[in-house]
């Protein structure tokens, strides 16, 4: 008797689903970064992902909220991102067929990777998704002028905010260094939604549902004609443009909101849901538009036009309801109305986490010296008290890199032996010598490379409770 697919996913998800996500992070052009590869400016394959931390993490199990900004989280991402992106055409801007750039392209669209990204991809997805069910406030009822309301007001709340993360990048002290990281993230996500948007719009569905896929074309086709716009903008901050330049510098949530419409659009039984995200997404890109501007006037001197595209309504959302929902209810039935709105109620709250990561990401980066003052009180409240916490002490050699990660608690980094170059931008890198402390507080993403023959250090974990008295 054949065994039924169900069956078969059934099975795996009884402890295997974990070995399939490691067996694809085990592919070449995702190994741990080296010296040479904290940017990859010319190799939009490469693509560090840190796969040896796949030895402690599960992902055969749902996230929980509480680590939606932890290490499961963004590496996760980055995975999720990578199997997404091998379905899409990415050339080297060099586009010669040696080196580099060559090896990791080899492997990035092989056939062994295509079929691990199709086995790993909704053991990713239930992984990081899952938990928006459980974030979601219901509404009274769901019918489409509820739903329509419910936009509305939302459109109205965000018109208002300025956002936390604009707040923070235009209070810092190196507004460049702070301009410059929120650059990255927009880089993060704003192709990869658009990518997806592309994908979305592939099929013949315009009898069942007249004008959308005109919609989703024209969408894309406006964002291919902006490149230059775009590329222009990435230069003005001395910037590259190539896909993953920065890979190592994009925060997880970043990385979220991309894939969660990449997730939408190439599900096609979530088309209801992916029409939800779309409508978040055309009046998140509106609201935003000018503040994104202005961030990058201030920091960087430039004044892009592109945003006097993004920043464009898309229409009225009255008129995009009734354009796209009335249609989804005699497709799907009445849930459809419901099923739009979770889409739109989801993307929302990736956008939220995305808002406070960010600005606490800049805050942190904006003041190291105030978190290594920090980091100094906090070891010495610890010696003065012969108080016993958790450490992990690390030898490396010279060179040796750490990709970026985040951290799941607080932690300090204290220099025994030798000398590191410590990174959260592509800005500049902070040098720590014998004797140097610096606190890392729990998600905030950070890297380093060795400079010395070697280098010995310790990371002494924090408790929550002596965190917050410093």
């Amino acid at each position: 008797m054949p065994v039924k697919y169900s069956e078969t996913f059934a099975r795996l998800a009884t402890g295997e689903l974990h070995d399939v996500v490691k067996a694809f992070a085990a592919n070449p052009a995702f190994r741990a970064a080296e010296w040479e590869e904290l940017t990859t400016e010319d190799n939009p394959y490469r693509r560090p992902v840190r796969p040896d931390d796949l030895a402690w993490l599960d992902y055969s199990k749902q996230m929980p909220v509480a680590k939606a900004l932890k290490l499961s989280a963004l590496l996760g991402h980055r995975m999720l991102r990578n199997v997404y992106d091998s379905e899409l055409l990415f050339l080297p801007p060099s586009g010669g067929v040696d080196g580099p750039a060559a090896t990791d392209a080899a492997t990035f669209y092989s056939e062994e990777n295509r079929v691990l990204g199709a086995l790993a991809a909704p053991v990713l997805e239930q992984h990081l998704f899952g938990l928006l069910e459980s974030e979601r406030k219901p509404l009274a009822g769901y019918s489409q002028d509820q739903v329509v309301a419910d936009i509305e007001a939302y459109h109205e709340r965000r018109r208002e905010e300025s956002g936390k993360a604009f707040v923070a990048a235009l209070s810092t002290q190196d507004r460049r260094a702070s301009a410059t990281f929120t650059l990255l993230q927009l880089s993060a996500y704003l192709p990869a939604s658009r990518m997806a948007i592309g994908r979305a719009a592939l099929g013949e569905y315009d009898a069942e549902h007249p004008g959308a896929r005109i919609t989703l074309l024209d969408d894309y086709r406006t964002w291919a004609g902006l490149h230059d716009e775009y590329r222009s903008l990435l230069e003005g901050a001395g910037l590259r443009p190539t896909t993953g330049a920065y890979w190592q510098l994009y925060l997880g949530t970043s990385l979220a909101r991309g894939n969660h419409l990449h997730w939408l659009s190439r599900n096609r039984e979530k088309y209801p849901e992916f029409l939800g995200a779309l409508l978040h997404h055309g009046i998140d890109q509106a609201v935003t538009a000018g503040r994104f501007a202005d961030v990058f006037e201030d920091g960087l001197g430039v004044r892009s036009s592109l945003f006097d595209h993004l920043g464009r309504d898309s229409g009225h959302l009255r008129e995009l309801a009734d354009r796209w929902v009335a249609p989804l209810s005699r497709l799907y039935g009445p849930e459809a109305v419901g099923r739009f709105h979770n889409g739109f109620v989801d993307a929302a709250w990736l956008a939220q986490l995305w808002d406070e990561d960010l600005a606490q990401q800049l805050a942190w980066a904006d003041d190291i010296p105030l978190h290594q003052k920090k980091a100094e009180a906090i070891h010495r409240y610890i010696e003065d008290n012969g108080i016993t916490v958790d450490l992990d002490t690390f030898v490396e050699s010279n060179e040796e890199t750490s990709t970026t990660h985040v951290h799941d608690e607080h932690r300090l980094v204290m220099i025994e032996k030798g000398e590191m170059h410590f990174w959260n931008n592509v800005t500049h890198k902070i040098d720590l010598h014998e004797g140097d402390k610096v606190l890392i507080p729990v998600s905030r993403l950070h890297g380093s490379t060795v400079l010395s023959g070697e280098c010995t250090y310790h990371q002494p974990i924090i408790p929550e409770e002596m965190y917050q008295r410093f």
